[in-house]
């Protein structure tokens, strides 16, 4: 570039670029930023909205309960036993019996009659020998002297003699003069709820007054102190014998960031970077809490911070083009002005010598006048008569006049025709060219012309007339100043030509990149929704197959079913983070860790998968400690595993590791056959696969994300194989620190039961429901109306869109609609919504039930006051959305 041929200029452009890059990454880093506070507000309010639903079903569940107290205080038998005083063992039988039947009725934990000095006189837990609250003294406890004292208590604690927490209302039974005689005691058992929190990727946990963590989806959680308890509290936990022994063990955490509204931002060592949501419960003094992981939030503000990076580079080079076009365009401009400046200092340069030529021609003496000799132009002098009277050398040689031929009193009219009869004096009749020179010189008048010779050269002719008669005319060669003109026009053109291509060029570049983008991001959203798809409605079947399992052999099998789905999940999530992996966004959790809970997992699941096609998967046992990102370190081993059971037709694969120095090498070995050396290193490029003789054939992107992840984690992948001999796919990682704590995996009964408990129970507040589903997937479908005939809905359509605008009639309109956003090429969810609203001449309530992650979907839902839920949640949450909507809208 001529602009950087100097090194100034060099160095100027270098800082420019440096001043630049800068810029964009301060402004990159501001925006993501600002993106990633956005983000987390926004991830606030589903949270905030989350634990409302949460706090709803909760207080639903105490309400559910709260007025029965009261009703069995008013009981005749109750007041007549509590005012007679005797009651003896046949009047406490006869009661126990009268409280175990309401309890069964109304699915309370116990139901106890205290007296007025808390001795419990009969309890619906009568029957049982070691547990039975009959015969006990409660008067120590807040809900019995709340109801003594103010007619009525609410208490959560540990019983005193199940020594199962719950949570106790309490109404005062009074005589006829309004006395209170005893105290009637139901005990709630909340549970339950922290089964169906566990479902849910967040923590939800509930604190008392004192901070003391009663509830929670982690169970390790329980029990735990928010911060230290004074001494008061302590004596008051002690006295009451609340929670058994008093909590001491604190929850660790630390706040990073107010966000403002009972949000914070706060990291905890075994839940990593959170926002935490809190909403106070003021009827039961209690706080309901949420933790959610700000992964996803973070990881997307990265990716539009880099989005807007790109933007703005590309924005700074088609400036530094612009600019080179302005720079170039100015020294096009500078080289016609100094052409022109040329061009006129040599007009004046002319006129100059012009003007010295005619007063030469006065003083020249006669013949070849020595005056005449100094001027680079040839000059003749004519008289009146136009007869030659001087001349100069430099006349001669221009028009190579033979020696002699130019003398004075040599009519002009002479040397005219001896330059015509050369070719010299141009095209057309002699002696009208020679006519015409001479009518000039007759006139008087100075002229000025260019003529260009057959060889090329170019004379400029200035003629003058002398004040006393005569003319003097000058030849002066110009072919170097032409020359030097046109290659400056030429110069001038080709810049301007080079700007144009580059700027044509650029802007094709330019909207090329932007139609791929936008391509790419089409195919994405659209693989999204149909990856999803099918994944979604395995779930939805296996949760209602679940209810209907009669023995744990089965549940167990459903139970690996679901760890399978859920690595499938895992794997789909990795094929959505590829761009992630590209542009450095995703972010990584290294730490310490056992390995051997880890390959006893995966051998786990994946060895019901290589059963299935006749494999034995082996795994060796080890004591490693590694050092990696878990989550990411499954993902290469899950696929991994996964090629070796595609395509190893019969045999066996083995899972295990071995000791390298500071290093432990994973190994996957497999019986399949073989790799060919020369596809060895391709098949960890993107849509690479070999051909198996397998129904199963991949995508090809597994081993180009391994290779990907593995070089975020600075790890070595290896590969060994031979055609016939099987292969050996491995992966190298660091030591870790011999003292970590080995993760722990709870056992396979207590899960087993929670879960066949969480599918037993079916949702008694949506019995009676009419629900439309609508989705253009018929295995979504299918497997949603079998989900939702389990919970007690009737289910009057499930089906396409054409099957909704046919059945949409005004005297039918469902309670709850289930939609899907993407129906077909032609119309998605809202669209065909509107359709339905103006049929049915009124609107249901709404659940938008989508594969789409669009923000734009989850604001639409908000403005309408509509549901809004991914098909990736888990089937509880479904559920609790819709008992939401169902019981708001009657």
């Amino acid at each position: 570039m001529p602009f950087l041929r100097t090194p100034r200029r060099r160095t100027g452009l270098f800082l420019l670029l440096a001043v630049v890059a800068i810029a964009i990454a301060t402004l990159s880093l501001l925006a993501m930023r600002q993106l990633e506070r956005r983000s987390l507000l926004g991830d606030a309010a589903q949270a905030r909205e989350q634990l409302r639903l949460h706090g709803d079903a909760l207080q639903s569940l105490i309400e559910r309960h709260r007025v029965l107290p009261a009703v069995l205080a008013l009981d005749p038998d109750i007041r007549a036993a509590l005012a007679h005083g005797n009651v003896d063992a046949a009047d406490s039988e006869r009661l126990s019996r009268k409280l175990e039947r309401v309890n069964g009725a109304a699915a309370t934990s116990t139901l106890t009659l205290l007296d007025r000095d808390g001795l419990a006189l009969a309890a619906s837990n009568w029957r049982m020998a070691d547990a039975s609250n009959v015969g006990n003294r409660y008067h120590f406890r807040p809900y019995f002297q709340q109801a003594m004292r103010e007619g009525s208590g609410t208490f959560y604690a540990e019983g005193v003699t199940t020594a199962v927490p719950g949570y106790f209302l309490s109404e005062a039974v009074r005589d006829e003069a309004g006395r209170p005689i005893g105290v009637v005691v139901v005990k709630v058992v909340l549970r339950p709820l922290e089964r169906t929190w566990a479902e849910a990727p967040e923590i939800v946990f509930v604190t008392d007054a004192n901070g003391v963590i009663f509830l929670s989806s982690r169970t390790g959680w329980r029990y735990r102190v928010l911060h230290a308890l004074t001494p008061a509290a302590r004596e008051r936990l002690a006295r009451t014998r609340q929670y058994g022994q008093i909590p001491r063990l604190p929850l660790e955490y630390r706040i990073t960031a107010d966000l403002g509204q009972q949000v914070h931002r706060a990291r905890l060592p075994d839940a990593g970077d959170v926002i935490w949501v809190s909403q106070p419960l003021p009827r039961q003094g209690w706080t309901l809490n949420l933790l959610r992981s700000t992964h996803d939030s973070v990881a997307a503000a990265r990716t539009m911070a880099a989005a807007v990076a790109a933007g703005l580079l590309v924005l700074a080079l088609l400036g530094f083009v612009l600019w080179q076009r302005r720079r170039l365009a100015q020294l096009r401009e500078r080289s016609r002005v100094e052409l022109e400046r040329l061009v006129e200092h040599h007009a004046q340069e002319l006129r100059s010598a012009q003007d010295g030529l005619v007063q030469a021609a006065h003083a020249a003496d006669y013949g070849e006048s020595p005056s005449l000799q100094h001027l680079p132009q040839g000059v003749c002098v004519v008289d009146a008569q136009l007869n030659l009277v001087a001349w100069n050398r430099r006349y001669i040689e221009l028009f190579r006049f033979p020696p002699g031929f130019i003398q004075v009193g040599r009519p002009i009219a002479d040397v005219f025709r001896y330059n015509a009869n050369r070719g010299l004096l141009g095209p057309g009749p002699i002696d009208e060219a020679i006519e015409r020179r001479l009518n000039h010189l007759r006139s008087g008048k100075p002229h000025m012309h260019e003529r260009e010779r057959g060889d090329g050269s170019v004379i400029e002719i200035r003629g003058n007339p002398l004040p006393d008669g005569g003319f003097v005319t000058s030849y002066a060669d110009i072919t170097a100043y032409k020359n030097a003109a046109r290659d400056l026009r030429s110069l001038a053109d080709t810049l301007s030509r080079r700007i144009d291509e580059r700027t044509r060029d650029l802007a094709d570049a330019k909207r090329e990149a932007e139609d791929a983008n936008r391509s790419k991001t089409r195919f994405v959203a659209a693989a999204v929704h149909d990856l999803l798809q099918p994944l979604n409605a395995a779930r939805m079947f296996l949760s209602a197959l679940r209810g209907r399992l009669p023995d744990a052999g089965a549940r167990d099998i459903a139970e690996n079913i679901d760890n399978a789905l859920a690595a499938q999940d895992g794997i789909l999530n990795s094929l959505l983070d590829i761009s992630r992996l590209e542009s450095g966004a995703l972010e990584t959790h290294v730490r310490d860790f056992a390995l051997d809970p880890l390959l006893a997992t995966l051998a786990r699941e994946f060895g019901i998968l290589a059963a299935a096609r006749g494999l034995r998967l082996e795994r060796v046992a080890t004591s490693a400690v590694v050092r990696s990102d878990e989550a990411l370190l499954r993902r290469i081993l899950q696929n991994f595993l996964s090629n070796a059971i595609r395509y190893t037709p019969r045999g066996r694969i083995v899972l295990g590791c071995r000791r390298q120095g500071d290093q432990v090498r994973i190994e996957v070995h497999d019986t399949g056959p073989g790799i060919p050396e020369a596809r060895q290193q391709e098949i960890f490029e993107e849509f690479r696969r070999l051909d198996g003789d397998g129904e199963e054939r991949g995508a090809g992107l597994g081993l180009a994300i391994v290779d990907r992840i593995a070089r975020l984690l600075g790890h070595r992948i290896g590969l060994r194989s031979r055609l016939g001999n099987g292969s050996v796919f491995s992966i190298r990682v660091p030591r870790g620190v011999s003292a970590a704590a080995p993760a722990t995996e709870d056992g396979p009964g207590a899960e087993d039961a929670s879960t066949a408990t969480e599918e037993a129970a079916t949702d008694s507040l949506l019995a009676g429901c009419r629900v439309w589903c609508i989705d253009d997937d018929a295995r979504v479908i299918r497997a949603t109306r079998l989900l939702l005939e389990r919970w007690g809905c009737r289910v009057e359509l499930a089906g396409g869109v054409e099957q909704a605008l046919a059945a949409a009639r005004a005297d039918d309109v469902p309670d709850l609609l289930l939609l899907d956003v993407r129906l077909g090429d032609d119309v998605t969810g809202p669209e065909l919504f509107g359709q339905l609203a103006r049929r049915w001449q009124r609107e249901p309530a709404v659940l938008l039930f989508t594969a789409e992650q669009d923000e734009a979907l989850r604001a639409l839902a908000r403005e309408r006051n509509w549901g809004f839920l991914s098909k990736q949640a888990r089937t509880s949450a479904l559920r609790s959305l819709m008992t939401h909507l169902y019981q708001r809208s009657r």
